[in-house]
């Protein structure tokens, strides 16, 4: 038990190792910043393209099930490695230099996918009737989606969008495999430089310190919601 707390929980190596596991994190908190922000707005755009009306619409609705479909059944390390393919071949303006960018890439194209279905189902929560009202009172079908249904229906999807970004902020780690020194890579290079591993334990506890309080408002966001519910059919 004690060569354990040593090798994991030492208090001094705790200290020494996180200034630069920190170095690292800060690699980890922009990723997930630029990632979140751009996915979020791309993942919308996808979701009003898919559901488009009308025959004219059709091969766009095409792509659109056909992008999610392959970045929902593609993990996320796989494509990690292939858009570091695409850099090492110096493919679709990428370089094996731009370490961060292709990194966000996989990121952004693997959860835009994953949101673009959270907002497809929100925007699908919303009663029909209120599209047929809106399109009768003379609204074309991209002013119903502004004023009457995406704003219920983002209103909706809150709870299912924070979970997904939890998740892209621990899938933050993974861009390691590709050369990015983010927090896992500094605690790895902590671990050979000292032969002991508490820098891993430092870099969970950053990643712990980001993710639950974010989970613990999902769940604040998701009680405020039930209780409305509940006010309602009262």
């Amino acid at each position: 038990m004690g060569q354990f707390l040593h090798e994991f929980f030492n208090p001094l190596d705790f200290l020494r190792a996180t200034p630069q596991v920190w170095s690292g994190f800060v690699f980890n908190l922009r990723l997930m910043v630029v990632a979140e922000a751009l996915v979020l707005v791309l993942a919308l755009l996808v979701a009003i393209v898919r559901g488009l009306p009308g025959r004219a619409a059709m091969p766009f609705r095409g792509l659109a099930i056909l992008y999610t479909d392959f970045f929902r059944g593609t993990p996320l390390i796989l494509v990690l490695l292939i858009v570091e393919g695409f850099a090492t071949l110096n493919y679709f303006g990428l370089s094996s230099g731009t370490l961060f960018l292709n990194g966000l890439i996989a990121l952004v194209l693997v959860y835009t996918a994953y949101v673009t279905e959270v907002y497809r189902a929100g925007i699908e929560s919303v009663h029909p009737s209120q599209r047929m009202a809106a399109r009768s009172l003379g609204l074309s079908y991209m002013q119903t989606m502004r004023y009457v249904v995406l704003p219920q229906a983002i209103r909706r999807v809150v709870p299912p969008l924070l979970n997904d970004f939890v998740g892209l902020q621990k899938d933050t780690a993974l861009v390691t495999i590709i050369g990015l020194v983010e927090a896992v890579a500094q605690a790895g290079q902590y671990s050979s430089d000292y032969l002991n591993d508490t820098g891993l334990m430092v870099a969970a506890v950053f990643f712990i310190l980001l993710t639950i309080p974010l989970a613990r408002f999902t769940d604040h966001i998701i009680r405020q919601r039930e209780r409305r519910e509940r006010a309602q059919v009262v």
